[in-house]
């Protein structure tokens, strides 16, 4: 299995990283993809994913609620590190647009957003996007930026069905987490509704654990309790979930 988001580099492992990544690879984990945040995230991502080389691969970008009075400066390193000779990154990620905790900095967002759209466009790189209280926002800034159809993952998807299948039709992959198994009608519906080639497995560890860990740190290992639950909620198996989900992060970020 792929897990297409977690943050092993965060500071929520450090006493038990290793122990962590081992157990991931019991569960059946073969890659995991680490996404960027911001400049204080970039040294400790970087350092996870050079010394186990064959289990992580690199996303590159501004996350939305890191985006502030200094977002400029910020945005020049992203841009620095991803037209790189030596870039390394499967995606640019992850982006987006977040209005949940602070609308203060909402058009910086939208320019921050447009102008990392554009670079994955010009590198030919998938996006990931992070996308809270802000979907209808999203497509409307999809609808401006106009390129037609779009590569990349909504990560840890938490919209409508109407608009899980409007993200289906302009390219987009649904990140599907821990959310899934939560007492929540609408992603088990939007699971149900949406074809498996659309759906990439992902944990966001250490947040958003599955139940039952639901409140605990979340780990790459319980990818498989979210595999389980998508494999009931499609009528398929395990083995299914795992074949397809793998193949469509494979062709999504070039792996």
């Amino acid at each position: 299995m792929v897990d297409t988001h977690c943050h092993l580099y965060d500071e929520a492992f450090d006493a038990d990283r290793q122990q962590a990544i081992q157990r991931a690879v019991e569960a059946g984990v073969s890659l995991m993809l680490l996404p960027g945040i911001d400049s204080s995230s970039h040294d400790r991502q970087e350092a996870l994913a050079r010394q186990y080389p064959s289990l992580f691969r690199q996303m590159m970008g501004l996350h939305p609620t890191s985006v502030t009075e200094s977002y400029q400066s910020e945005l020049g390193l992203i841009q620095q590190k991803l037209f790189s000779p030596d870039a390394h990154y499967v995606g640019v990620g992850e982006i987006g647009l977040d209005l949940y905790w602070d609308k203060t900095f909402y058009e910086q967002q939208c320019e921050v957003l447009k102008t990392q759209m554009r670079w994955a466009r010009q590198l030919d790189l998938p996006v990931c996007l992070h996308v809270r209280k802000a979907y209808n926002e999203l497509f409307g800034l999809l609808r401006d930026l106009n390129f037609g159809t779009y590569k990349g993952v909504m990560h840890c998807f938490g919209g409508s069905v109407q608009q899980a299948h409007k993200a289906v039709e302009m390219g987009f992959h649904l990140g599907i987490g821990g959310v899934v198994t939560f007492k929540n009608a609408t992603m088990a519906e939007v699971v149900a509704s949406v074809p498996l080639q659309s759906l990439l497995l992902e944990t966001d560890a250490p947040y958003l654990a599955p139940v039952p860990y639901r409140g605990k740190r979340n780990e790459s290992a319980y990818i498989l309790v979210i595999a389980e639950k998508i494999a009931a909620l499609k009528g398929v198996s395990i083995a299914e979930v795992d074949e397809v989900t793998s193949a469509s992060a494979t062709v999504l970020f070039g792996l």
